[in-house]
């Protein structure tokens, strides 16, 4: 019985004993961290007689990861709280929390919802970063500037009036371990820029950490555009947007995921989309980084977006951004090298005047569909020459049709090869300078009104001023397709009007062909933005008019004897 309790008691004490030497922390020697006393394993195997702190196994990696968050804040605030910044243009949400953006909401821009757009997505995963997060070498050091509590000063009881303000927004933090942060924020009260200044540091090492703006750019309604041709109502994702070397480039998430990492120097940089844009305005050297990220859901509601982020060459420097709508007006204040951002194409020398007519009109009329329908007919009234012109020739071909044709068949059972083609190609000539056809007649005119063509349709796609605005009964949105699809079909009637009224060849093959367009065009621009449609209407209309009128000043089509067959002119 006396050896089973002596057992017991020794077990007992080998137990007391491995507990204390492995799983006890020592006791930290006065005025030291208690980081400072960890040791390697591998000390406290090597012999008994090392002391018990410098057996203690406390790996490396989870020493810090312990001791960063019962690091005291020296300088913060002592709970999470919202500030508002109210500007003309936008309604900004900062947390003291990281001292991020939470909401960027443009005050003159609605979604399909009726709310303010928000251009900061409110559904990404809680794991990715919001606008003006910081990103440091160290990822401890990233965490704790991203969710330690700033101090903020500038605001007033959580409202920041850009209008009334003096002083930048500033937010500031600082811990017992030297890691200190500061940002601060200068918005234009004219405009949708601000000027950010973000500097943080360990000690007196300065970080330089990279500036994060985390998945955009915004919620769905952000980016409705009433899609295009080619997508239908599908909205378009997010693209890189940068200007370097001189030159604009549009990266899409596919292509951003296979180059991510951009170098500068770069007189823009940022993502859009079709109508808006969030983008750094001011010459930065360094580099950016682009990250795709999905949203889940199916084909219609699956949304891709993407998050940059900025990596400065200099620390603390001032950084300028535009925050908004990809507004002419807006971008060129910027600089000239900004209306880039807008993608008019490759007519943007003749958008720019365009737009600035179509903005003219509706000063008067107060609408844009009116403003489309007059500027249509400005356009048509200054190329009514050329398609005057064009058509005419047309005519003229149509009249000798059945001369040209006749030559043809003569030379028919010869090859393409064959050198008596020469002969034929002779006598078409000789026909066109008897009768004053000229067969290039009614295509050059009609190649010279292609560019202005273009150029309107690229205007109307592309302009945010047609984002929300209304023409008249159905159709709400001049930036969205036809509900009902009453344009669309009514322009494809024109087109058939117009085929069937404008002198063709008397190639019946190639007559069935143009009949085929207007079907074509019509399922084609089923989902196009209303405001194009409207144009496209008004100028088939126009065009069937301008046909009417150009047969009545030249007259009804010569009636030509038919020439006589081969046959019979043999028998002569």
């Amino acid at each position: 019985m006396e050896r089973r309790v002596f057992i017991a008691v020794l077990l007992s004490f080998v137990v007391l004993y491995t507990y204390q030497t492995y799983f006890t922390p020592p006791p930290a020697p006065p005025g030291k961290a208690p980081a400072a006393s960890s040791a390697s394993p591998a000390s406290s195997s090597s012999g008994g007689s090392a002391p018990a702190a410098a057996a203690m196994p406390a790996p490396a990696a989870s020493a810090p990861a312990v001791a960063e968050p019962e690091a005291v804040a020296l300088l913060g605030d002592s709970q999470s709280r919202e500030i508002t910044v109210e500007t003309p243009t936008a309604r900004i949400v900062f947390s003291n929390r990281g001292a991020q953006v939470l909401h960027w909401q443009l005050k003159k821009y609605r979604d399909t919802a009726s709310e303010l757009v928000d251009l900061v997505p409110s559904d990404v995963p809680g794991t990715e970063p919001h606008p003006f997060s910081l990103q440091a070498e160290n990822p401890r050091d990233s965490a704790r500037l991203n969710t330690a509590l700033y101090r903020v000063t500038g605001d007033t009881n959580g409202v920041f009036d850009v209008t009334k303000a003096k002083d930048p927004l500033v937010f500031e933090f600082q811990d017992e371990n030297g890691l200190a942060a500061r940002k601060e924020f200068r918005f234009d009260a004219t405009s949708y820029t601000l000027t950010a200044t973000i500097s943080a540091r360990r000690g007196t090492s300065p970080l330089n950490p990279a500036i994060q703006w985390g998945p955009g750019l915004g919620d769905k309604g952000a980016a409705s555009g009433g899609g295009s041709i080619f997508t239908g109502n599908a909205v378009a994702p997010p693209r890189v947007l940068l200007h370097r070397g001189g030159k604009v480039e549009r990266l899409t998430p596919d292509k951003a995921a296979e180059a991510p990492v951009q170098q500068g120097p770069f007189r823009f940089i940022g993502v859009d989309d079709h109508y808006f844009v969030a983008f750094v305005v001011n010459d930065l050297n360094g580099s950016a980084e682009f990250k795709p990220l999905t949203l889940p859901g199916d084909n219609k509601t699956q949304r891709r977006l993407l998050a940059y982020t900025l990596k400065p060459a200099a620390p603390a420097q001032a950084i300028r951004f535009y925050v908004g709508p990809k507004q002419f007006d807006e971008l060129q204040r910027l600089g000239p090298d900004y209306v880039r951002a807008i993608d008019f194409g490759t007519f943007a020398w003749l958008v720019v005047p365009l737009l600035g007519t179509l903005k003219w009109l509706y000063r008067f009329t107060g609408n844009y569909g009116w403003s489309i329908i007059l500027l249509t007919i400005i356009i048509n009234l200054v190329m009514f020459p050329l398609r005057h012109k064009s058509s005419v020739s047309m005519r003229k071909l149509q009249a000798v049709q059945p001369q040209m044709k006749a030559i043809q068949d003569r030379y028919s059972h010869l090859k393409m090869t064959d050198p008596g083609r020469q002969k034929m190609q002779e006598e078409v000539s000789a026909l066109y300078k008897e009768k004053g056809v000229n067969p290039a007649g009614g295509c050059v005119p009609m190649l010279i009104t292609l560019p202005v063509l273009w150029a309107f349709y690229s205007l109307l796609s592309q302009s945010v001023e047609l984002r929300g605005a209304p023409f008249a009964a159905w159709i709400h949105d001049l930036s969205g397709s036809d509900p009902y699809f009453v344009l669309p079909a009514l322009m494809g009637l024109t087109m058939f009007w117009q085929q069937k009224v404008t002198p063709t060849s008397a190639d019946p093959a190639q007559q069935r062909v143009m009949m085929v367009m207007p079907v074509m065009f019509t399922a084609m621009m089923a989902f196009s933005a209303s405001g194009v449609v409207l144009y496209w209407f008004v100028s088939q209309v126009w065009a069937i008019g301008q046909q009417y009128l150009t047969n009545w000043i030249v007259g009804p089509l010569p009636t030509l004897a038919k020439p006589p067959a081969p046959a019979a002119r043999r028998a002569k």
